[in-house]
């Protein structure tokens, strides 16, 4: 099993969000039974709460589905994971700083430097929490930007693995 970990702040927007859009490509790719994909947040302050209202109004309006509880990431988890994606540059550094190897530092990856339209200046998924709607469905559409190329890295990770 190849597993992903999305990571933001706290769990209730982006990662979230990320972790319903990527499980909705691996299941059209046919890679549910190959990739597991969850969340979680770099702080805990909303651990145990369901995503924000919002996120779960634009994944729904979308058509995708989720049934999301926050949680924070630790360390201890790096030895399970496969992929861990921050959604901004302050969680790469954070969860890389919190990887215990060389190793575990190198499965720390932006999202959004799967999205070939984004530029190196323009690295992160907002944060959508003090804003309006519109700051979600912008946040949705970087999410799915990514998705295609992260699902491309992640069947190539697959094919070498078992290879």
């Amino acid at each position: 099993m190849y597993r992903v970990c999305f990571v933001c702040t706290g769990n209730i927007c982006r990662s979230p969000m990320a972790e319903s859009v990527f499980r909705a490509h691996v299941t059209a790719a046919g890679l549910d039974g190959l990739v597991e994909v969850d969340s979680a947040g770099t702080g805990g302050w909303h651990e145990g709460d369901g995503a924000d209202p919002r996120t779960v109004a634009v994944l729904e309006a979308a058509g995708y589905e989720q049934g999301h509880r926050a949680r924070q990431f630790r360390a201890s988890w790096f030895a399970g994971l496969d992929l861990v994606i921050a959604l901004d540059a302050g969680h790469l550094r954070d969860l890389r700083a919190l990887a215990p190897t060389a190793g575990d530092a190198a499965k720390v990856r932006l999202l959004r430097s799967y999205d070939p339209a984004a530029t190196a200046a323009d690295t992160d998924v907002p944060d959508p929490y003090y804003g309006s709607l519109d700051g979600f469905e912008e946040c949705l559409e970087l999410v799915e930007a990514a998705s295609p190329g992260l699902l491309d890295a992640v069947r190539e990770a697959i094919k070498e693995h078992t290879a």
